[in-house]
């Protein structure tokens, strides 16, 4: 799979589509950053007037593991991945559109090769930043991923 907003958009409607319906879209992604979107409305909302924690969870989860799919499919290896925990901070009501940032791209790209130089299992915390659209600062959510190249059989 290409790693393009559009690609990666189209790969939430068919493998995470609750996601898509709630509507989690990738706005970017490079090398080092991912960028994904989404906008308070009636189906993403708590009864608080504000969006629901697992909406903001989904974005940002899904900015750091976009990252890591980017960087598994550069590696050419056999790698996997799983989210084993994950913590979160609400600052703010998260109203309006949100956009969640991971710049960590560096990081996993460091992670995946210590991954396949061992072949041992890796863990890494990734944190994605989602703000409002006046920048203020509305959850910060980490990630810990578990790395591990699969052996040829």
């Amino acid at each position: 799979m290409e790693f393009t907003p559009i690609k990666l958009n189209t790969f939430t409607f068919f493998k995470l589509p609750s996601a898509f319906w709630s509507g989690v879209r990738v706005k970017s992604i490079s090398a080092e950053i991912c960028q994904t979107t989404v906008k308070h409305g009636w189906f993403n909302q708590n009864p608080f007037k504000s969006m629901y924690f697992a909406v903001q969870a989904m974005a940002a989860e899904f900015t750091t593991g976009a990252l890591v799919m980017y960087h598994i499919k550069k590696s050419g290896k056999d790698i996997s991945m799983l989210v084993a925990q994950n913590k979160a901070v609400f600052t703010k009501k998260a109203t309006g559109r949100i956009t969640f940032t991971c710049n960590q791209g560096n990081l996993i790209a460091e992670v995946i090769q210590k991954a396949i130089d061992t072949n041992e299992g890796q863990t890494v915390w990734l944190t994605s930043i989602g703000v409002n659209e006046s920048g203020e600062q509305v959850s910060e959510m980490q990630f810990e991923w578990t790395l591990k190249a699969r052996s040829k059989k």
